[in-house]
């Protein structure tokens, strides 16, 4: 890589493990906070992890590589998704800043990072974190990020992993660009075949030396007293099975409570010689691959119940596992994880809640030497590259797409780097169907997917973009009945004030999606919301509207074309709801400008709260 450009400020601190030559063209900036941490818990034990930028665990190297990982030849977990791997951004630079330990991650340290990045010159922040909110001013995230937006950083952060519950979210400021989770066209399949011999699919990364034949079967058993009714035995916990009826079968474990690879684990040491691991209600049908520590293959609730049924009604049930490697083409992909967090975002309704999906199941990246692809402690197994689930993997995916756009466009606001990536996002899958809900494969709805899965070549050139700049941030605040000093926690550098822009209605805040709020009044019938759009495609072009239609209001858009005559050119549109019928249900649909060579399209949400 060409040599670090003299605008950047950062250091790389050294530390057990970490040394100056750590460091490079690529890494060019590593820190470490531990202050608050340590004020609440004491002394970090350094037996147990390292007290330096130095990475133990493995979850912030797994995101630093999705983000910009340079290209790497034969890539793989045990022979799994063997191939070339490379970060979204491959030739973007890396500043590490480490915030979490053993004990968690104190707001306090992660406030001191994102600081620092913001002094160091970063230009995107890729935030794989996120905790409890009750307001505005009082999530360190949202506060610490608010500062990184007035100085022109881009922000994303995980949507949680808290689905498919509603209201699940984390992250939801509207100045960060908040990630929801998808799988992709590739899966690792493996399937079980009953006594019966009536087969199942599932998936797994279990490649050891311990080999279950696909051609025998093996005593199957399950401790569970109810299939559709988990109990403690039937999750697998630890000291939970009994040697006597699980040496030498293979067992049946529930999903949740404990980590899916410590199921496999328990199974093991009580004697069993493989599992199957089965969904309940919460997962649906959502697969997720684990390199497990015995032969053993997770399947879906429906599967999982016919399995378990099987189980306990035959006294001589038997099973076989077969392990089948790394396929791609799946379909229909992508599917919105069951896991990842949905909206709506409570605090603001106005505001759509996550932003956009990318692929967070089954990711391979680089791992840290130092920690089992399980991560457990146990296991001896010491890999390069791991698979790993969840939002905190999705997020990284939109973090090096950002770096992607801003490097094409280094005079972008993060707000029109934000919308360049929603505008452009698709809802359709590779079946040309509507995404669906891993949970309970029905479609998903923007509370689920946002704007819709990411497309980064289309994002580089989005057309129109929503641009919002850091005093229309601060005037949306003005509407969250935020105290003076709750505000103020905002505008410590800025020293601003409320001048009501936004007509005291947060949905007019120019966000990329659009949302309309009827109150408990049901005499406001009707609400018109205001947007503006800026060229950013060819200088002289025509857009013309499109929305689709709802049950409980008609939609009106004026102007229905906008002509351009200009780069950089704004125009202002208005879109009035008329409620006709006020539905229990918010309704969801799209708003879409055209022209000869762009589409940019916004998700609209209608929602009626219920009358007082």
């Amino acid at each position: 890589m060409s040599p670090v450009p003299s605008t950047w400020r950062g250091a790389c601190e050294t530390g057990k493990r970490f040394l100056k030559g750590n460091c490079n063209r690529k890494i060019v900036g590593a820190r470490v906070f531990y202050r608050g941490y340590e004020a609440a818990t004491g002394k970090i034990d350094e037996e147990l992890e390292y007290k330096s930028p130095r990475d133990r665990d493995g979850h912030g190297t797994h995101t630093a590589a999705t983000v910009a990982g340079s290209p790497v030849k034969g890539a793989n977990l045990f022979g799994f998704a063997y191939g070339t791997a490379r970060g979204m951004a491959p030739k973007a630079r890396v500043a590490a800043y480490k915030v979490c330990w053993v004990g968690g991650c104190f707001s306090s340290d992660i406030l001191s990072a994102v600081d620092q990045a913001v002094a160091d010159g970063v230009h995107v922040l890729s935030i794989s974190l996120g905790g409890g909110i009750s307001t505005y001013s009082r999530d360190s995230l949202s506060i610490a990020t608010f500062g990184a937006m007035e100085m022109g950083i881009f922000v994303s952060c995980s949507a949680g992993n808290g689905g498919p519950d509603p209201i699940s979210l984390t992250n939801v400021s509207p100045w960060i660009t908040t990630v929801g989770a998808s799988t992709m066209d590739r899966d690792f399949p493996a399937t079980v075949k009953l006594g019966t011999m009536r087969t199942f699919k599932g998936v797994s990364l279990y490649k050891g030396r311990t080999v279950l034949s696909k051609n025998k079967q093996y005593p199957l058993v399950y401790l569970g007293r109810n299939a559709s009714s988990p109990d403690p035995t039937s999750f697998c916990l630890d000291g939970a099975l009994d040697r006597r009826h699980v040496a030498g079968k293979i067992v049946i474990c529930d999903r949740g409570v404990t980590p899916r690879v410590q199921k496999g684990q328990v199974v093991k040491r009580a004697g069993g010689i493989g599992m199957i691991l089965t969904n309940t209600a919460t997962n649906g049908e959502e697969l997720v691959a684990d390199s497990h520590l015995l032969p053993a293959v997770a399947v879906g609730e429906k599967e999982g119940k016919l399995i378990k049924q099987y189980a306990m009604t035959s006294k001589k049930a038997t099973a076989s596992l077969e392990i089948l490697g790394t396929r791609i083409g799946i379909k229909p992909s992508p599917v919105v994880a069951a896991f990842s967090s949905r909206g709506p975002n409570f605090l603001s309704l106005e505001i759509l809640k996550p932003d956009l999906l990318a692929p967070g199941v089954n990711i391979l990246a680089a791992w840290t030497g130092d920690m089992a692809p399980s991560s457990l402690s146990s296991d001896p197994r010491r890999v390069k590259f791991n698979i790993l689930s969840g939002t905190s993997m999705s997020c990284p995916h939109v973090s090096g797409v950002a770096a992607l756009i801003r490097s094409r466009h280094p005079d972008w606001s993060p707000a029109a780097i934000k919308s360049a990536l929603m505008t452009t996002a698709y809802v359709h899958d590779n079946t040309l169907k509507p995404l669906t809900d891993a949970s309970g494969a029905a479609p998903s709805s923007p509370y689920d997917h946002g704007a819709g899965h990411i497309d980064p070549l289309k994002a580089i050139d989005p057309g129109l973009v929503y641009d919002i700049g850091p005093q229309e941030y601060f005037e949306f605040l003005c509407t969250q009945d935020l105290s003076p000093s709750q505000l103020k926690v905002f505008t410590k550098h800025s020293n601003r004030t409320c001048k009501h822009t936004l007509a005291k209605n947060p949905g007019n805040l120019n966000y990329p999606a659009i949302s309309a709020l009827f109150p408990e009044n049901t005499h406001v019938k009707s609400m018109t919301l205001r947007r503006t759009v800026t060229n950013v495609g060819p200088h002289i072009s025509s857009y013309k509207v499109s929305v689709s239609p709802f049950k409980g209001a008609s939609v009106t858009v004026q102007p229905k074309t906008l002509n351009f005559t200009s780069k950089h050119q704004k125009l202002s549109y208005t879109v009035t709801f008329r409620t006709t019928m006020r539905m229990k249900r918010p309704e969801f649909g799209g708003l879409v400008w055209r022209s000869s060579t762009h589409k940019v399209r916004s998700p609209v949400i209608i929602t009626w709260l219920p009358p007082v």
